[in-house]
């Protein structure tokens, strides 16, 4: 009896899972055949940076341990790519290859592929990239029985801006706040890049929606009527709220474009009509304030004379603060949403390449 027990607990201390087979980032589970090498995923890089409208390569190779072999020959390899949600509790379809099949999803078709440089090579070649392709991507790759995955993330250059509607603050709703940022040439911002944009400085009292739910704003200041003036500095989070009943602003990002921002040089000031038929007399349209915030913060725009823009707001870019043009600091200054029927400015506009 004694030795049947003994017998019983080796077999369960034997079927214990290996730490080396779990994962902090995500579950998996990992299919090992008992008589065959393990299928190793490996990311030469966890963060890859890029920009809208460039390319990029997300890396990922595949391995056995302890053989040198690429693939068994048993079975095909499949590569999955997927794009995963802020919680990893959903994933979007982005990519799938096996042996000379090959499917992309959604708005990436067309602009997705292998780059295949090696036997073992999954990596994923992304062209034309949209505001939207930023987050995180697992590459897994399956083998009959065994798989196993790597998380990349992909990173855009950009700028994070505050922004609410002419009805004034705390008026959009989830939905509504990611069509204000859409109309805006810009997305909702990630919690990481509103955390990044605090950290090189960013301080905005109202809350706001970002894209994975939550309300939160930065604070580099901290003072009375934004937590006290005794608090921490940092990024202050108001939960997650009702995404159809709650109303906040919201926090955009955008990043560089393909096209001129300019303003127009124009012998009299405008109404807010005159200046949308001047900029397309012009050959343009006029911009919006995700373009302003681009060109201020990615090309070091600068320029003290407020204009119109597509919105209805009054704002102007200032690189390099002045007396009488922001003096304290760079910014986009913002004057407000002026009559647009009685009140006269310049405008920005905004002349896409083709």
């Amino acid at each position: 009896m004694k030795s049947l027990l003994f017998l019983v607990l080796i077999s369960v201390c034997w079927a214990e899972p290996h730490p080396g087979n779990s994962s902090l980032e995500h579950e998996r589970i990992v299919h090992i055949q008992e008589n065959g090498p393990r299928l190793l995923v490996v990311a030469e890089q966890a963060k890859i940076f890029s920009h809208r409208g460039g390319n990029v390569t997300l890396p990922c190779k595949f391995y056995h341990e302890h053989t040198s072999t690429v693939s068994s020959g048993t079975h095909k390899i499949r590569v999955k790519w997927t794009k995963l949600t802020y919680d990893y509790l959903k994933e979007v379809d982005v990519f799938v290859a096996m042996g000379h099949h090959r499917k992309s999803y959604g708005s990436y078709q067309g602009r997705v592929s292998l780059r295949e440089s090696s036997e073992n090579d999954a990596s994923l070649v992304i062209t034309n990239i949209k505001l939207e392709d930023y987050g995180r991507y697992k590459c897994e790759v399956i083998e009959g029985l065994e798989d196993d995955t790597a998380v990349v993330t992909l990173n855009l250059e950009g700028v994070v801006f505050p922004y609410s509607p002419r009805l004034g603050r705390y008026n959009l709703n989830f939905h509504e706040a990611q069509r204000a940022c859409a109309e805006q040439d810009s997305v909702m911002a990630s919690f990481d890049q509103l955390y990044d944009a605090w950290r090189s400085g960013l301080d905005w009292c109202n809350a706001g929606w970002l894209s994975d739910g939550s309300v939160q704003y930065p604070i580099t200041k901290p003072r009375e009527p934004c937590g006290g003036r005794n608090t921490v500095p940092g990024v202050r989070n108001y939960g997650f709220w009702d995404k159809d009943k709650s109303h906040y602003d919201v926090f955009c990002f955008t990043s560089n474009f393909n096209g001129r921002f300019y303003y127009l040089i124009h012998p009299t000031k405008l109404t807010y009509d005159e200046a949308v038929q001047a900029c397309l007399k012009d050959g343009s349209q006029i911009a919006k304030v995700g373009q302003i915030f681009a060109a201020w913060k990615l090309l070091g725009y600068d320029r003290c004379d407020a204009g119109w823009l597509a919105d209805g707001s009054v704002r102007y870019p200032i690189s390099r603060p002045r007396k009488r043009c922001s003096p304290s600091e760079a910014a986009v200054r913002f004057v407000g949403f002026p009559d647009k029927k009685h009140k006269l400015y310049g405008v920005y506009c905004f002349r896409a390449y083709n």
